[in-house]
């Protein structure tokens, strides 16, 4: 599995997690809870296998900077949870930050 797949796994699993966390209602509903942590620990190893390929800055920043478009998504969808404009604007802007380091940084291997 490519280095990429192992990252955008690794976040999806992510979101997942935080999306359970929301619904875990603070850890009172046992099987969000689970599912959450289980998202989580998931999430972690898979990020600690990218680690081996490419540098922690830039894979952190690509694991936020995605798991925050995620999850705002996924509060829009799944909980209702509106942004308003500056968010929305903000938002874009970790899209292109992420998009730079992905098209023009050498630091990352293609």
């Amino acid at each position: 599995m490519s280095t990429y797949a192992i990252l955008a796994l690794a976040i999806l699993l992510e979101v997942v997690g935080t999306t359970y966390l929301q619904k875990s209602q603070q850890f009172t509903l046992l099987v969000p809870t689970l599912i959450m942590a289980g998202c989580y620990i998931g999430a972690f190893y898979f990020l600690s296998l990218v680690l081996k390929q490419i540098p922690l800055g830039l894979a952190y920043a690509i694991w936020s900077g995605l798991g925050i478009v995620l999850i705002a998504a996924a509060g829009y969808v799944l909980f209702r949870q509106t942004l308003d404009l500056a968010a929305m604007i903000g938002i874009g802007f970790i899209i292109v930050g992420v998009m730079i380091v992905n098209l023009f940084s050498n630091s990352i291997t293609h």
